[in-house]
């Protein structure tokens, strides 16, 4: 029997623990991020991985930090045959990597070598992409950057944002891993090294790219506000306060406003102009210190100040 070390930590991840279980595999262990604060109140809070661990009845080791831990000595310990990771959220050193017989694979929401990294489906959509996908890989020391053993394409339509294409892509990549999973374990799997002329990146998101910069056309704001939907959710500043922006339209409107401007207020939506003739409609935002609230509501409410001609900064 095959005893396999899952790490993962988000909601992307559990399934295919949840997978992993129910196909039968011997886990040993469930390695997941410590326990954060979340919240206004701060309440110490489990990591979703850490939750369907619970539930399976599976160990659970959570290091704050894996190198030079006595947790790596203990997962090395367990002497397991494979390690599986999905969105873990820390790398791993060499000495696990290189501890399991069949190696260290990786669930990755992107199509390798295009966005490695840690924050691909964010990147995916602020590029406007109309297709991502998922990628088996093994893992070397060098970020993502492992020989490919099977991938899984996934579209993106104008209408998805980072909550919806995590769920596609975490449905996908669990199914993926167990059509995939047989050929690892036997050895028959394909190895494709990555060429690497064709790797592009995708960081974790900075607070820098969260702003919306009103000159930028209006497809690429549009894809910027959905990308960062429904987190870290992008951002833009009017009189001196941030102002979230959650959700948005697109509109072919021409005129001569200046990027920023806001050139109509109407019943449930605040239209501002960009850097061409693609409008972007507010329909979802949040003011400083305020709820989240359908632009109807804040135009009625707090938003009646605002009037045609004002602009973001």
């Amino acid at each position: 029997m095959t005893t396999i070390v899952f790490m993962g930590t988000p909601a992307f991840s559990a399934p295919v623990l949840t997978m992993l279980h129910e196909e039968g595999h011997t886990i040993a262990a469930v390695v997941t991020q410590p326990d954060r604060p979340v919240g206004r109140k701060r309440v110490l809070t489990p990591t979703p991985v850490k939750e369907e661990a619970l539930r399976l009845g599976l160990k659970v080791i959570q290091p704050e930090k894996l190198k030079g831990s006595t947790e790596l000595a203990e997962i090395i310990a367990l002497k397991p045959d494979l390690v599986v990771t999905a969105a873990f959220g820390q790398i791993l050193p060499k000495e696990l990597l290189d501890a399991p017989r069949l190696g260290s694979i990786n669930v990755h929401a992107s199509l390798l070598p295009k966005y490695r990294g840690g924050a691909p489906i964010h990147q995916a959509i602020m590029d406007g992409e109309t297709e991502t996908g998922v990628t088996i890989m093994y893992m070397v020391e060098k970020l993502d950057a492992g020989d490919i053993i099977s991938q899984v394409i996934v579209p993106i339509t104008e209408k998805d944002h980072t909550g919806t294409m995590f769920d596609a892509l975490s449905e996908a990549g669990t199914m993926l891993l167990k059509e995939t999973l047989p050929s690892i374990l036997d050895g028959t799997n394909k190895r494709i090294i990555q060429d690497e002329s064709l790797v592009t990146f995708a960081r974790n998101i900075s607070r820098e790219q969260e702003r919306i910069d009103w000159s930028e056309n209006g497809k690429a704001i549009y894809d910027k506000i959905r990308g960062l939907h429904p987190w870290p959710v992008a951002y833009t500043v009017f009189q001196g306060e941030n102002v979230k922006i959650w959700w948005s339209e697109m509109i072919d409107l021409h005129t001569e406003a200046e990027p920023g401007e806001i050139i109509a207020i109407e019943q449930e939506r605040i239209i501002v102009k960009t850097g061409d003739n693609v409008a972007v409609a507010i329909t979802d935002l949040q003011p400083a210190g305020k709820k989240r609230m359908a632009a109807d509501v804040f135009i009625r409410g707090i938003g009646s100040k605002w009037t045609k001609g004002d602009r973001f900064e």
